[in-house]
């Protein structure tokens, strides 16, 4: 199990997000922008609109995608 924050993933808080794969810690991300977003926090409003805007450009979302699987390998396990 590894973690990482809202921020490390391109947010704007230090929530943590916890998963034993990469992909499982995007879809926590993709899940809290969109729950804070729902709730009225336009803190996370640019960070969700970015992550809805990744899927329409695969390329650019392939890249970032990258980079966030090697980041989450070089976090230490919990």
């Amino acid at each position: 199990m590894k973690t990482m924050t809202c921020r490390q993933l391109g947010g704007p808080c230090d929530l943590e997000l916890s998963g034993a794969t990469a992909d499982e810690v995007i879809k926590a991300q993709d899940r809290h922008l969109r729950e804070a977003v729902a709730a009225g926090d336009s803190a996370h409003e640019a960070a969700h609109e970015e992550m809805k805007a990744r899927w329409r450009r695969p390329l650019r979302a392939m890249g970032w995608y990258r980079d966030t699987k090697k980041a989450f390998a070089e976090q230490p396990s919990r």
